[in-house]
């Protein structure tokens, strides 16, 4: 299902949370929200899941609003919140039934959702005796358990060790093969290996809307380079397809080339070729960090 934004805003008094917010995200999208504590971003999410109604402005799941239907709204979204609220005293298997018969639910799901998030071994343990990342799977089950078209994942990776960062970000992936899935980490090499796209909100406002793919072919095709000994424009331009070269000393340049061929291995050609050696080469352009720090500081 498609999930649209339009114009939301949200104010609290005279505090504004969230400015004049607008994107949409398609089925099989896994789209990273980004920004510093307090942009506003979890709001964002309560919004969408309809817990809290926007001040002005409208958000849709299909072409139904979240403030309007806010039970439909409900049936077709998971929703893993930061804080991941709990019933500690309650056993894992016995709270995903509990929940199984608030969606109205077949209590076969709860099997095959236990299996989904590696919970099996956990099923009949308190949820109080639970790591930090096995309560994160117990919150990640209890949003896809009535499989919903789309889920909003506010910090789903928190707490969680290597192995299993590895096994939630795996499935997570799967999972956006077929739904619509918003994600939100602090943890941008997580929202690197998960996401498609990320959105940037910054005090309440959108900042940027860029795909990884976007921002990864801009950095390839950027490379300040330092060789042995100095070397004309003339050169340069002549064996290498440059949009633009800059001279930044004697013998360092930021080169800026026209594709997204390697242009390492083309650097290092060159320089064998024309007898030069390549003392020291680093990437420039856009990366999801320096995006970050640039919309954010």
């Amino acid at each position: 299902m498609t999930l649209t934004v339009t114009a939301i805003s949200k104010t609290y008094g005279t505090q504004q949370v969230l400015n004049n917010i607008s994107f949409t995200v398609k089925q099989g999208e896994i789209v990273g929200i980004l920004g510093p504590n307090g942009a506003g971003k979890s709001t964002l999410f309560k919004i969408l899941a309809a817990y809290i109604k926007p001040s002005s402005g409208t958000a849709k799941i299909q072409d139904i609003e979240t403030d309007k239907k806010p039970l439909t709204i409900k049936k077709n979204i998971g929703y893993l919140p930061e804080n991941n609220p709990l019933y500690l005293n309650m056993y894992v298997k016995e709270y995903l039934t509990f929940l199984a018969s608030l969606h109205k639910i077949s209590k076969q799901n709860i099997a095959a959702v236990i299996t989904q998030v590696g919970l099996s071994e956990q099923a009949h343990k308190k949820m109080a005796l639970l790591s930090k990342g096995y309560k994160q799977r117990v919150g990640l089950a209890s949003a896809l358990l009535h499989n919903p078209s789309v889920l909003l994942l506010d910090e789903p990776t928190t707490g969680l060790d290597p192995n299993q960062l590895i096994e939630i970000r795996n499935l997570i992936k799967e999972i956006g093969k077929t739904k619509t899935v918003l994600f939100s980490s602090h943890i941008l090499q997580e929202v690197e290996a998960i996401c498609d796209r990320v959105i940037l909100i910054n005090k309440g406002v959108l900042v940027a809307d860029v795909t990884l793919n976007d921002l990864k072919s801009n950095s390839k095709q950027q490379l300040e380079v330092t060789f042995d000994k100095p070397l004309s424009k003339e050169i340069l331009n002549a064996h290498l397809s440059l949009k633009e070269s800059l001279q930044l000393n004697k013998n360092s340049w930021l080169l800026t080339f026209e594709n997204e061929t390697d242009t390492g291995s083309v650097l290092f050609d060159f320089a064998k070729q024309e007898d030069y050696k390549i003392l020291q080469m680093n990437q420039k352009g856009d990366t999801l960090e320096s995006l970050f720090k640039r919309f954010t500081s």
